[in-house]
């Protein structure tokens, strides 16, 4: 059986006081908030739930009248430069209906909920399988959608109620203008001589670049959504700054950057292959300390996590808990592992992942990375949550 390890670095921080349960705060994907991110072109296979969602959001919209939003799966997705949206999604029975919303301001759920959003494309009818968008038409296939760089949509499925079917979903943005080859080098400087930020992307094994879809947040002048290897930046100020980097084929990387106004700067992002046997480490999953609540804070990352796991719906996981202690394994240490992997396991079920496709279990201080850690880092490095998918 091929296996995945991937590591989430549990970095506890003592300045954190409390948390809120995710298993009260998650958003399930039968929700508009909940909405799976897409970040690039691939074949994906999400599941319904079979749980009954809520149809409030779209009672605002006179058209959606015969949209039975009871078995509902959202969806979200943001152009990475000037193209068109293609897609396709099929199950195996029962038929899907489709709306397609674009955002106008900052808050698309807002907008669909006021009924303020636009509606691009609708199928209500439930005589089809297949939906999606293309350049030919015919059944549930409609007209392909013309997007703008940093434009956004939101994409509500519907399906039988009560039905588990998994979604076989193609998804294929065509890019205007310029090719992914042509778009290796992104050059947004503006003075050739004033200090620049370059990422580079590459395969972690081969060290060849990669073509990757780079999400940058946090910094006015660098904010947002690029498809390259190399990217080239000036900086105006000082600022923290989270990148968001996908490639299809490989395990996302999220990370946290300080960029400088004052000095060159080079930041490599290399990316794990997703095959048998590789490790990926996802750091920043923090609890507090001693306990198995997860500080809220954290939870980005877990929700990258669960968007894989929507996005691929033919993976199971174990969820390996672990902690940091010298000598032999308590009985203490051993519950609080346990206690954190099904901390995991139910953040991910309250957001709509099926509970048959994750374990979760314990392994107090049996297996550290470093038996006699020296510095604090490998201290933290034995005190995580390791996900092996299957």
């Amino acid at each position: 059986m091929t296996k995945i390890v991937i590591l989430l670095l549990l970095i506890v921080s003592a300045n954190y006081t409390f948390s809120q349960s995710p298993g009260k705060s998650g958003v399930s994907m039968t929700q508009c908030d909940g909405a799976i991110n897409i970040f690039e072109n691939g074949d994906f296979i999400p599941q319904f739930t079979g749980v009954k969602g809520t149809g409030v959001l779209i009672e605002s919209y006179p058209s959606l009248t015969k949209i039975d939003s009871k078995n509902a799966m959202w969806l979200s997705y943001i152009a990475p430069s000037d193209g068109d949206l293609t897609f396709s999604a099929s199950v195996g029975k029962g038929y899907l209906q489709m709306v397609v919303f674009e955002e106008l301001g900052g808050d698309i759920c807002g907008e669909i909920e006021s009924g303020e959003s636009k509606i691009k494309r609708i199928h209500t009818k439930k005589e089809e399988k297949t939906v999606g968008l293309n350049f030919e038409i015919g059944g549930g296939v409609l007209y392909s959608l013309p997007m703008r760089k940093g434009r956004k949509i939101q994409l509500l499925l519907v399906t039988n109620e009560e039905s588990t079917e998994k979604v076989i979903l193609h998804w294929d943005y065509k890019e205007k203008v310029t090719t992914l080859a042509e778009e290796k080098v992104v050059d947004r400087r503006y003075d050739d001589f004033a200090p620049t930020f370059r990422i580079v992307v590459k395969d972690s094994d081969t060290q060849q670049p990669l073509i990757a879809n780079l999400s940058i947040e946090g910094a006015k002048d660098l904010v947002g959504l690029y498809v390259g290897s190399e990217f080239m930046f000036n900086v105006e100020r000082n600022a923290n700054i989270s990148i968001k980097c996908d490639v299809e084929g490989y395990f996302f990387s999220d990370r946290e950057e300080y960029v400088s106004s004052f000095e060159d700067q080079e930041l490599v992002v290399l990316l794990e292959k997703v095959s048998a046997g590789k490790t990926i480490q996802i750091e920043e999953l923090e609890f507090v300390p001693g306990t198995s609540e997860i500080v809220k804070s954290s939870e980005p990352k877990l929700r990258r996590l669960k968007d894989f796991l929507a996005l691929n719906a033919d993976v199971h996981i174990e969820i390996q808990g672990h902690v940091h202690a010298l000598g032999k394994n308590t009985i203490a240490g051993q519950k609080v592992s346990e206690a954190r992997a099904k901390r995991v396991l139910k953040y991910l079920v309250s957001n709509g992942i099926a509970k048959s496709r994750l374990t979760a279990v314990g392994y107090g201080n049996t297996r550290p990375v470093y038996p006699e850690p020296e510095f604090f880092y490998e201290e933290q490095a034995n005190r995580r949550v390791e996900i092996v998918v299957r």
